[in-house]
């Protein structure tokens, strides 16, 4: 049995694999436009409709099979192999981080393009695509189906709804033999662990009155600082990394009353199902205790109103897996030094259910992701780089005809 570096080096001899890479050069430039325009198409949180129907139309137009739109907004498409065997997923996330009414045209400097969301992760979808093409026109098939999608909610408080929704309710789920979410440029970083989350909102509601003349009723206010000072107290080990934030804080309405309700928002993470259960039990206590606290310290009382708005699970794939280091040698193959890393992305639901699953690079390089100066660097070479690595990872996963 060959091993994975062979194997990859292989598919990178194969005539038709040079042809696809040919083709990927030739058309950079259309790829570049595929780029600004899917990016000048506003994707904010759970407003992705606009992206994924002109996405859901690309996919059309490259010839897939089975187009369609599920019922959460994703946009997929089947690129059929010829053996009869299972279904490799191959996702770019449609959705960005910015709100709605964010100017999202984008600039161009040389080879470097400004927008947000250009990099995460619309230059993932327009890599796609480019894939696609290749794919077609150097004539390459492969033993197994080729699941192409545009993917919902992975941002945020999306909560991963869409490849959560693709996993639960795709007809041929049962099929998907792995996974890769092509997200962000960089391919030297390779994620095969998947950081789980635990998201709250937390509302503290008490009577309310005058700061002066109710002084002594119970303050909704001093309850939330106490659960906050107390989550912060919370010990949480290195290995396997865990953290915990209070992250957004509202509520009040006068200097001079006490606040009727506050309300905070509460990020929990860990590469450990276990320590995140853990942790989750412990913010759970501290805000009951701190709600009890105060309603013992004076009179009145006051409740806290907790509305769990995110859950994503952990999950892993073990290094040494075999999609891990056909992916490894695909990017040590163009000169890429390759680390495993931890991350949050739409793999962590395969991984939590146990199919293997990468986050991959679309290749080029970027920076300033999730800030209005986002940018990528869409030079030629570099960026054909990444693509062909990404590409033979894919090839590989899907088993080439020939090789």
């Amino acid at each position: 049995m060959a091993t994975c570096a062979e194997t990859i080096a292989a598919i990178r001899a194969h005539p038709a694999f040079e042809a696809a890479c040919a083709v990927m050069r030739a058309e950079h430039e259309r790829t570049v436009a595929d780029i600004i325009t899917l990016t000048e198409i506003p994707a904010p949180p759970f407003q992705e409709e606009r992206r994924s129907a002109a996405y859901l139309a690309m996919l059309h137009a490259h010839g897939l099979e089975e187009v369609r739109q599920d019922e959460v907004g994703n946009a997929m498409g089947l690129r059929r192999g010829y053996g009869n065997g299972d279904i490799l997923v191959v996702a770019a996330h449609l959705d960005t981080v910015f709100p709605a009414g964010t100017d999202v045209r984008v600039r161009r400097e040389g080879t470097k393009l400004f927008a947000p969301g250009v990099g995460d992760d619309t230059r993932s979808l327009a890599v796609n695509l480019a894939f696609l093409r290749a794919m077609d026109a150097a004539g390459i098939r492969t033993r197994h189906d080729i699941l192409f999608v545009g993917d919902v909610g992975e941002e945020g408080l999306g909560d991963l709804r869409g490849v959560r929704h693709l996993f639960a309710h795709h007809p041929e789920r049962a099929r998907i033999r792995a996974f890769l979410t092509v997200d962000s440029p960089d391919v030297e970083r390779i994620v095969t662990g998947g950081i789980g989350s635990r998201r709250y909102r937390v509302t503290f509601h008490g009577p309310g009155g005058h700061s002066f003349a109710a002084f002594g009723l119970v303050n909704p206010m001093y309850a939330m600082a106490e659960a906050v000072r107390s989550i912060a107290a919370i010990a949480v080990p290195r290995e396997p990394v865990t953290t915990h934030c209070v992250s957004v804080v509202s509520g009040g309405t006068s200097i001079n009353a006490i606040p009727e309700r506050v309300t905070i928002e509460v990020d929990l993470r860990s590469a450990s199902a276990a320590e995140l259960d853990r942790l989750d039990r412990a913010c759970l206590a501290a805000i009951e205790d701190a709600v009890a606290g105060e309603n013992m310290a004076r009179e009145g009382h006051i409740r806290a109103e907790i509305t769990q708005v995110g859950d994503r699970p952990a999950g892993h794939t073990p290094n040494g897996a075999p999609i891990a280091r056909l992916a490894a040698a695909a990017v040590a193959a163009e000169g890429f030094q390759h680390a495993f890393e931890w991350s949050s992305t739409d793999a962590n639901i395969p991984m939590s259910l146990g199919i293997p699953a990468l986050r991959i690079g679309s290749g080029g390089s970027g920076g300033r992701a999730h800030s209005l100066d986002e940018w990528i660097d869409v030079e030629t070479e570099h960026s054909l780089r990444g693509m062909r690595a990404s590409l033979a990872t894919i090839l590989a996963l899907a088993e080439m005809e020939g090789v």
